[in-house]
Parts: C-alpha cells; structure tokens; sequence
C-alpha cells in the first residue's frame, strides 16, 4: 500500500479510537460535581492551566458537602498529576478526563484520561460536572477531512481548503487574457493563435500551482478536489496532460459558478456539499465493491469470519482487513489446568454457553488472564501481521450486506489460502498437545 492510504488508514483508526472513547465518556455518569473535563488547545500554556486547576483547588475546598467536596478534591489532584507530566502543550492540544465515575454494577471507579488528539484541537474547555464533556472531540470528528478547491475564470485563479467549517485560502493569481473578437483581418489569426497561447499557458500556470499547493513530499495532501469556475478553464484543465495524474484522480467534482474569487469559493463549497460529505462513503461502498467482485470471481483471495481472518493474518496472506467499526467480539486469553494458554474469541450470545470456558481435564472454568475488545486488540496489533486495517459502517447498502451476510469481518488476501488445510494442521496441533 502506498504511503499515503496508509497514512489514511492510521489516521482513520486514529478517529475509531475516539469515537469509541466518546462512546465510553459519555455513558459515564458521577455522583455529584466530581468529572473533570479538561482541554487546552495548541500553543497554550501548561503553567497557565496549572495555576486555573490550583485556583479551583481553593474554591472546591469551600463546596459544603463532604463527600462531594472530598471528589471534587480528588479529581482536580489526579488532573494536576496528569498535567506534571507535560513540559509543554503537545502540537494538536491536550485533552484531560479525570473523575469518579459509577458503574452499571453501582460501584466507583476512577477514570484518568489524558491524549494528544489526531489534530489540532482549538478549543479551551474547563468544566466540573456530573458527566464528561466530549462535544469538542465530536467535532473534531466532523471535519475531520480537509478538501482542496481551485477556482478559475478569465480574470484569474484561486486555490483554497476546506476543513469543516475551516476555510482557507492558500494562493491566488490574476491574469489578462486576451478577449475574442472579430477584428484584425489579416492579423485575425495570429490573434486567435495568440490567443490561444496564452489560454494555454494560463491553464498550465494553474497545473503547477496545484502541485505546489495540493502535494507534499510526493503525497496528495487533501481527500478531494472541487473543481469550479465559469466558461470551459475548469474542464480544459480536468482533461488536461498538464495536470498532475495523483491530482487528477482525486477531483470529486467539476461545479459551475457565476464569480471568481472568493465568492466563486463560496459558491463552490456549497454547491459540492454533498458530494463532499459522501466521500468517506464513497471509499466504503469502493472497497466492499472490490471484495464482493473478489467473491463472485471466485478468485479465493477473500476470507470472512473471525476464525478464517485471524488465520489469514498468522499466515501473512491478509492484506486489507476489513471490519465493521461496532463489531461486538470479546478476546478472552485463558490459561488452563496444565498452565497454556488458549485464546477465545466470542461474541455476546456465544458467551452465555459457559461450557467453551471449561477446562478439558478439570471440568473446571479457566482461568482469564485478560478480556477485552477484539476490535481494541486488532487495531493495536494489524501492523505486526503485514496488513491494513479498514473500518466500515453498515450505513450504505454494501457495509450493511458485509456486516449481516459476512459477520462484518473479513480481509482482501496476498494470494490463494487453503483455509481447510490450515484448519487440519491446528487440527494436528491440537492431538499433539493432547498426548
């Protein structure tokens, strides 16, 4: 895979994380005002936020309920303890979760959180609730994709991003083309011929700040181009040999607009507003596309299930894993009677039969040495087996059919795998243990 997917790739498992830290953080709830919620954006000082957190010490020592004050103490020292441990502010901000929280079992537990997002986080935020605050970590979500715009009319070019809401203009240039006319006689084609020329030229000047603009260090730096302008430049250029090929395939969109400039940016954002917040959808629905295709030509170079993918991946053959981003499977590690360890994956209705948990010789359960989420231990560990890990949603009607026809897990494979003969020879394995 190429540098820049897989930047893609890490960065989309970056944004998993989050969203399930969210999902994790805002089911929390506390007894009183005791959760802390903590964000200092980049550029910020860490002296700044400890002097707010020692004033705040001061004023919770006067809260009149014991056990709330007692929380609330205790949740600003564990903030302050996570705080000592940066110099300096790291360069996307600094998030900070710290608190009692209770558990569906009705007992406290104490979260202590702190992270550098995956980007720039421009949000300062101090609050002590009875919840954990993660509005600003939703938007970071939101737009979390950066676009590039290029606008051009006879008058001139513009180049620009949006990100979100975030727009930015990176360049702009004006140029003097000659109008067409009917005069000259003689002359009326050297005009046109002139003309031309510099229409060319014009085009071409575009191509190569685009480059300038839209590429770094060999990589396109955005997830999509708009192209837009009045008259043909915007198409002359789309179908262009001056314009770079890593570019050009990641045009989204060609839009008409009655200015130049910036209104003519503006026009653009909201005419391709749709297509731009499909395009995370539109890489989904591509790559199931491309292993449903693997499927019907029967080439073997697919697996689905847990079992099949692990064993693809312990062989080196998985190349792109493809997993849907809820996918509930536990990894238990258990050790039995005889001190090997077995590890289990389950899903919540294969747990309710306790018998896959019992020791062979004992009759009795395991013991675990570690449970958690199978998605957790992927997203950790895919990079030691060779692969890419690719998150899905079942929101369109390929990620829906994936999770409920394949078990919403599966890879594209390196070459052919026998997964039968992989199975006899743990099969094998297996008899040679039990002797």
């Amino acid at each position: 895979m190429s540098t820049p997917q897989a930047n893609e790739a890490e960065k989309n498992i970056e944004i998993w994380k989050v969203k399930k830290l969210i999902k994790r953080l805002e089911a929390a709830r506390g007894n009183g005002t005791s959760m802390i919620s903590l964000i200092i954006p980049p550029k910020d000082q860490v002296s700044r936020a400890a002097k707010m957190l020692a004033e705040e010490f001061g004023t919770a020592s006067n809260i009149k309920s014991r056990v709330n004050r007692l929380s609330v103490l205790s949740a600003i020292t564990s903030t302050q303890q996570r705080l000592k441990l940066y110099s300096k502010v790291p360069p996307n901000g600094l998030v900070v979760y710290c608190g009692e929280i209770i558990t569906s079992e009705g007992k406290e537990r104490k979260i202590n959180i702190d992270f550098e997002p995956f980007k720039p986080i421009n949000t300062s935020l101090y609050l002590c609730d009875n919840k954990f605050h993660t509005e600003a970590l939703s938007e970071l979500l939101e737009s979390d994709q950066k676009f590039g715009f290029i606008i051009m009319d006879g008058n001139g070019a513009l180049f620009g991003t949006l990100s979100g809401n975030t727009r930015e203009i990176l360049h702009k240039f004006t140029v003097d083309l000659p109008k067409k006319h009917g005069r000259g006689g003689q002359s009326a084609l050297r005009f046109a011929r002139l003309r031309e020329e510099k229409r060319h030229n014009y085009v071409r000047k575009v191509a190569e700040v685009a480059v300038q603009n839209f590429i770094t260090n060999d990589k396109v730096n955005v997830a999509g181009i708009v192209l837009a302008g009045s008259a043909d430049f915007k198409n002359d250029l789309n179908q262009s040999d001056m314009f770079d090929g890593r570019l050009q395939s990641k045009v989204i969109k060609v839009v008409d607009v009655s200015y130049g400039g910036e209104n003519g940016f503006n026009q653009a954002i909201d005419l391709a507003a749709e297509t731009l917040s499909n395009v995370k959808f539109i890489q989904e629905k591509k790559l199931i596309g491309k292993y449903f295709e693997e499927i019907s030509q029967d080439s073997g170079r697919v697996c689905y299930g847990v079992d099949d993918t692990l064993k693809a991946m312990e062989a080196g053959a998985a190349e792109t894993l493809i997993v849907y981003e809820n996918l509930d499977v536990t990894r238990w590690q258990l050790k039995n009677s005889a001190g090997e360890e077995i590890v289990k994956y389950t899903t919540k209705a294969q747990e309710a039969d306790r018998e896959q948990f019992l020791d062979k010789e004992t009759g009795q359960e395991m013991e675990i040495v570690e449970q958690g989420s199978f998605l957790e231990w992927l997203a950790e560990r895919y990079k030691d087996f060779g692969a890419n890990l690719e998150f899905v949603s079942d929101r369109s009607s390929e990620g829906n059919q994936f999770v409920k026809g394949f078990g919403g897990i599966g890879a594209l494979l390196r070459y052919k795998l026998n997964f039968e003969q992989l199975a006899e020879v743990s099969d094998d394995d297996d008899e040679y243990y039990d002797d």
